[in-house]
This record gives structure tokens, sequence and C-alpha cells, in this order.
């Protein structure tokens, strides 16, 4: 038995513009599409439900094309950081948070970002240790690139001014050559090591508190990157199974494989594209930098406000090489996070030494500093560029003085990437970014700060048409993992995933995005969430 929807403003996205006035699904697919008269005649005796829209706008299902779905829920279950506007903000938080918890337990907090504060001064070990004496403290900084820990965590994982740093990593010193607490990139697995490995409950705590938090942001599913940090590639595949699929929270998870634990994918039986309707297995995830946020982000010249650095290139081309060669092996697509424009040109060194042969395509994640030879490059490559929207939200005006204005010219150029032909998908980085996929969008569009009262536009040229950034959610997503055929837009033979919205946005003010109430949820033909508001 089958569901009629229809009364509201059905945006198909198979082309700008074009609605149709119902869609019959049954099965958890799109049956037809088409005349409502004709649909309610056709299938009036194979009818269990007729969805009265009310005006709202029915959209192919919003899918988050690059996020880390534990890293999301666990940002919801414990000390969330990114609120806070001063390092005294952080600080008394943290000590408020760690007396709910016996003395010698971690506290583990997320998000923390200096370029909020007046005074942009890390948090070092000195400030953690007066703040909570008794426990090992490990903050991570918002962008997942580099922590701050105190005194007893460093010690608890014998970390001192004599560790040996590992490669692509930075233990930072203060000025008189002393540890002062701050590990970026790969440095901080020296600390990750010794922090007790969490239990299955925890995962399934972190995952059902995300998948919720999902469905009520009109997200239907999330291309997500967690296999490698959470005890093993079985402990965490199986937490994932059992989330999405024994306990019910229908979800379309498709999982980017960390290198380092793609060994253990193949070992289980897996390969790309295997899996399950709800949880399947995607491209080996490779980082080639860090941030720009900590300095890491790997550029090819010096950075404008520290002229004593360019970055941190996690492996060396030689190294880069012979993991998509690995990949290759494995006839697996790489998804390979590059920020810095030294970064991008080195995968797509890579890329072109070893081209991808059969299914699939590469991913290039986050392709924020660019250069026009290198945009060039990749047009006739099988890729697609996993972008991050809301990054322009926050990252600017803070990256200009970062980079320089002089390298700015192709730098967060969403609109130019699409002009150039290239594919792009859209997600938020969550949960470094807010995992909404309305703010990706209202970032997309307007190039403004939200949360900022000024207003200010960033590189007004590279505005998206809300028809452009809408498309990255969904075709943009499903093209990045060759599900073009199923996915993406509504028509006969695709999946039955809908994002319902109160209010049509195509034609609300640009500015007013963010805030269209996400009124319905649908995952394989059934509603995961109503918004009952005004009922």
């Amino acid at each position: 038995m089958g569901t009629l929807w229809h009364g509201g403003n059905i945006y198909t996205l198979q082309q700008e513009n074009e609605q149709v006035e119902a869609v019959y699904t049954d099965g958890g697919v799109i049956v037809e599409i088409g005349s409502y008269i004709e649909l309610l005649e056709k299938y009036k005796n194979n009818l269990d439900m007729i969805e009265d829209l009310k005006g709202a706008t029915m959209l192919p299902g919003f899918v988050d094309s690059h996020m880390h779905l534990i890293g999301h829920g666990e940002r919801l279950i414990r000390l969330d950081l990114s609120k806070c506007t001063s390092k005294g903000d952080v600080l008394a938080a943290v000590k408020e948070y760690s007396l709910q918890f016996p003395a010698g337990e971690w506290i583990v907090g997320e998000g923390w970002n200096e370029n909020l504060w007046e005074d942009p001064s890390p948090i070092t070990s000195a400030e953690l240790d007066i703040a909570v004496p008794d426990h090992p403290v490990l903050l991570k900084r918002v962008c997942r690139h580099a922590l701050t820990a105190n005194s007893l965590a460093l010690k608890l994982a014998s970390i001192t001014e004599t560790t040996d740093c590992p490669p692509g990593g930075v233990i930072e010193l203060d000025d008189q050559g002393q540890i002062n607490g701050i590990l970026k990139d790969q440095a901080q697995d020296l600390l990750f090591s010794a922090v007790p490995p969490v239990t299955k409950a925890y995962l399934k705590k972190a995952l059902q508190a995300a998948i919720t938090d999902a469905y009520s942001l009109g997200l239907t599913g999330s291309h997500t990157e967690d296999l490698n940090y959470y005890n093993g590639f079985e402990h965490t595949y199986e937490a994932i199974k059992e989330v999405i699929e024994e306990d019910q929270y229908n979800y379309r998870a498709h999982l980017l494989v960390h290198h380092e634990v793609v060994d253990d994918m193949i070992a289980s039986g897996q390969h790309f594209m295997s899996g399950t309707e709800w949880v399947e297995f995607g491209a080996m995830k490779i980082f080639a930098d860090g941030a720009l946020g900590g300095r890491t982000a790997l550029l090819s010249h010096p950075y404008a406000d520290d002229e004593t650095t360019s970055g941190v290139a996690i492996f060396s081309q030689e190294q880069l090489d012979e993991l998509v060669k690995k990949a290759r092996e494995y006839n697996l697509p790489v998804a390979v996070h590059a920020i810095g424009d030294l970064a991008f040109e080195m995968v797509v060194n890579s890329i072109e030494k070893y081209p991808l042969i059969g299914k699939g395509r590469d991913r290039l994640i986050h392709a924020q500093i660019l250069r026009k030879e290198l945009i060039d490059r990749i047009k006739n490559l099988p890729l697609i560029l996993d972008i991050q929207p809301r990054f322009v939200a926050s990252d600017f005006p803070w990256v200009v003085e970062r980079v320089g204005q002089e390298y700015m010219n192709y730098c967060y150029a969403w609109k130019t990437l699409l002009d150039e032909g290239l594919h792009c998908a859209g997600g938020s980085d969550a949960p470094i970014e807010p995992v909404d996929p309305r703010l990706g969008i209202h970032a997309a569009v307007t190039r403004t700060n939200i949360d900022s009262s000024d207003c200010t536009v960033y590189n007004e040229e590279e505005r998206l048409t809300v028809y452009e950034a809408v498309s990255l959610f969904t075709k943009g997503s499903a093209y990045a993992i060759s599900h073009e055929h199923d996915r993406g837009v509504i028509k006969k033979g695709n999946l039955a995933d809908f994002t319902i919205l109160e209010e049509n946005i195509f034609t609300i003010a640009p500015e007013a995005i963010a805030s269209i109430p996400v009124k319905q949820t649908v995952i394989g033909g059934k509603t995961v969430y109503r918004n009952e508001i005004g009922k």
C-alpha cells in the first residue's frame, strides 16, 4: 500500500524550477509523479495514506556529503565549547563540567575557537591546570586538527618536551622551550592513545543523538568518516549497523574508510559500494594536510600572518602516491582532505599518477585554497569536490589576513567551480560546523555570516543561486557516491527520501533561508520527523 503526496510546492530538481503536482510512493521508492487527480484515480485501490502538504515545499532529501556522524553526536552529548566567546568562558565551562565527575576521570570538550575571542591566544596546559587540577583534560579545537590538554593528561600520555613528534604533527613549546599543552594534527594521536577506549554503548548513544538531530534538520543521510577513531573498525561498524538497522534509526549512512582501517574493511569481506540500503561503504579517506585555524593547512607560500610556516604536509608526495596506489589495488576511489593549495596539488599529482579505473569517483574534500591552474588540471578527472559552504561564514574575515589577500582569487570559490563545469557536493564537516543544511545553503547564497550583525558579503561574485545551493545537498551528494541514478531528484524509481519545508526556499528572501522550519523528514517513504508546531 502506498502514499500519495500533494498539496504543496513539489520541486523535482531534475531541472531548475521544475515542479509536479503529486508524488506516489510505495515500498520506499517513488512509483510515479504527475497530476494529483490522475495519480489518485490510478492508485486509489492501493492507497494507504494521502499526505496533504498544506502549502509546504517538498524537495529531494537533504544529504550531508561530508561529516563525522559519531563526532556530531559526541558534540550533542558532552561538553560543547563552540559558543564560548572568551578563554575565560572556556575555562569556567570546563571547571563546572568537571564537578559532576569523580577525580581522575577524563574530561573531554569539543569546539573551542580562539578566532571568536577578543584575545585569540589559545588555552595552555598551565591555565587548564588551575581550572581543573584533579582530572586529565583534553579539549578539541573546532577544526579537530588541534587540541589542548592539561599537565595530568600530558603526563598520562608520557608527552614531554623531549617526546619525538610524529611526521605531520606539531608539539608546541612556549618561549622558554616548555611544552604548552597544544598538539596539532598527527601529534594529537600521542594523547588520544592515553584516553580509555569508548564503549559500544557510548557510540550508540552518540549515534542515536546525531541521527535524531539530523531528522529534525531535514537530513535523510550523510557521508560520514568515523571508522578509525573509536576502538577499531569492527567495534565502530557494529555500533553503526546496530543503531541504524536493528534499533531502526533509519538513515542512509555512506561510510568513508580511513586508510589506517581499510585493510580491516577488506578483511571483513566488504568493498566499495557494498553493504545494505542503509549502511554502505565508500572511498578510502586520506588526510593530506591540516586546517587553517591552526596554520597547518599546507600552502604553496608562507602564511601572511606567520611567515615562519606554510603549513603541515601529513605525508610526503611519495607516501601520498603509495596510499592512492593502495586504494587502486583495492578498486577504491579516494576521498582526500586537502584545504591548502599545495596539499591539493599533491593529491592531484597522486591521482594523475594512479588514475581511478572502475566504479566511483575520487573526492577532494574542502578545496578551499586553490589556484587557476589546479582547477584546469582536474576538469577531465573523474572526481567531485566536497565543499562546505558554511566555512564562508566561519572563516571570513580572519582567513584573508591569514592566507593573504593576494592569494584569495580562487579561494572559497564555489561559483567559479560550478561555472568551470566541476561537480560539487555540499556538506558541513560537522562537528566542525553546525550540521544544519539550511545554514550551508544560506552561506552559499548570501556569502554572509549569519551570526554577525554587520551583514558583510564576502566575495559576492561567488554567490550561488538557491537552486545551485540546494543541488549541492541533493544531486551533488548523490553524484559523489554514484547514486545519481536513484537519489538526489524526485523522479520515478528513485528512493522516497524527502525534505519538506514549511516555506518555499526558492521564493523566500535569501536572508531567511536558515530560519525556514523543517516540517517533515521522510526516509524510504516513512516520516521520521514531523514538526507539530502550528497544528
